[in-house]
């Protein structure tokens, strides 16, 4: 599905631009601009081509480029077939200097990606004439058609490509990432005019579009320091530095909180029987799951293997029992839709966890204590039978 929509694609994108090469004409003040916004983009590129080789290794779902920045102005100051030319310089030039070796520099995806962006400027220019004298709420529509095409041309083929594990933000992207895109298209706006007005100063965008993507790089690095790559939670280093933080200011306000340990049981059967790829989407699965039933700011984590971690702040151990039966019984129900690792579709259900449950300062004085007591709950809940929540004193000295 994915190859049949890029290559429909790719075909609007070549009769589009040949049809416009037949019926528009191309000045020579065109060709100068269209020089000069090429060289701002070389110029740009070149010089953040290692930050932007990291960015596109490390990211996930759609990248975010910088070639709207370009690609806007000429949408509204260029005949419609330099803007599909200086789509694929740009687009060229990053593939052979800044992505070359990464799995996102593949040709065919790069060819795709460089399709979605030549098509979101080829319908930005139909916002206005070509030319100058552009006003404010020309360029903002422009911008916004581009964004509108970019993000649908986008998700679509994302989608294409995986339907079975394809999201709303693996396919759109999260809320950081269209806010990018939508900063690099405001600057895309602002070097419009100036291009049109005095194009000599547009040399003084290349500065702040290299320190935003450093920004966004920096960014990235700190999110995959303390992130769980396989569950999106907190990492165990992480996760015990916002504890220690947590019974820092339980001990000064004299609060409390309540904490839980979750083991998932007979896990290693599910890596045994279909794969370890089938148990990274259980894990994942499980990791949605205490998410969304615990509160943004309770600490959630993943301790390794499969077992999680949960801290919530100002919580009575009652309360956070009553959480972990949630939990408890929202794992239980879970249909996991995967694959073995021979291909093979299979759905994995009747899943169950055991969930051990302690709290401050009820069960110690210190994370370790409470972690302790949380830990040993989990063991009298396996020794209990599994699929269940303990959070009684007796019940662990029993087990």
């Amino acid at each position: 599905m994915w190859i049949a929509v890029t290559l429909a694609a790719m075909s609007v994108m070549v009769v589009w631009t040949a049809a416009t090469v037949v019926v528009v004409p191309v000045t020579s003040g065109a060709l100068g601009m269209f020089a000069l916004i090429t060289g701002l983009a070389v110029a740009q590129t070149e010089i953040s081509r290692r930050i932007e080789r990291q960015r596109r290794s490390l990211s996930k779902g759609p990248h975010i480029s910088t070639t709207s920045v370009w690609l806007v102005p000429a949408s509204l100051l260029l005949p419609p077939q330099l803007v599909a030319a200086l789509g694929l310089v740009l687009y060229v030039y990053l593939a052979f200097r800044s992505w070359s070796g990464t799995r996102p520099g593949q040709p065919h995806r790069v060819a795709a990606n460089m399709t979605t962006a030549i098509l979101s400027g080829l319908a930005a220019n139909l916002v206005g004439p070509v030319g100058t004298g552009h006003t404010v709420a020309t360029v903002g529509a422009a911008a916004l058609v581009f964004f509108a095409v970019n993000t649908a041309l986008t998700g679509l083929g994302l989608y294409c490509a995986d339907p079975a594990k394809a999201t709303l933000a693996s396919c759109l992207g999260t809320m950081d990432d269209n806010l990018l895109e939508l900063a690099l298209l405001s600057v895309g706006g602002l070097l419009t005019m100036m291009l049109a007005d005095e194009p000599y100063l547009s040399v003084l965008v290349i500065l702040p579009l290299y320190i935003l993507q450093r920004s966004v790089l920096i960014k990235r690095l700190e999110e995959l320091a303390t992130t769980d790559q396989k569950t999106q939670l907190l990492n165990a280093v992480t996760w015990q530095d916002g504890a220690q933080r947590e019974i820092s200011r339980a001990q000064r306000e004299q609060g409390s909180f309540g904490a839980m340990m979750i083991d998932l049981d007979h896990f290693k059967r599910i890596n045994d029987t279909y794969g370890h790829l089938a148990g990274d989407d259980v894990l994942k699965a499980v990791a949605a799951v205490v998410k969304q039933e615990t509160r943004a700011h309770d600490l959630v984590g993943r301790f390794g293997g499969e077992e999680f971690v949960a801290l919530l702040p100002a919580t009575s151990k009652e309360d956070a029992i009553v959480t972990a039966e949630r939990i408890r019984q929202r794992v239980s129900e879970l249909i996991i839709s995967t694959t073995t690792n021979e291909g093979a579709a299979v759905d994995i259900e009747r899943q169950t966890a055991s969930i051990g449950v302690a709290a401050y300062p009820l069960d110690g004085s210190s994370i370790e204590e409470v972690m302790s007591s949380a830990d040993a709950a989990v063991y009298a809940a396996k020794h209990g039978g599994r699929n269940r929540v303990v959070g009684s004193p007796a019940l662990m000295a029993a087990a």
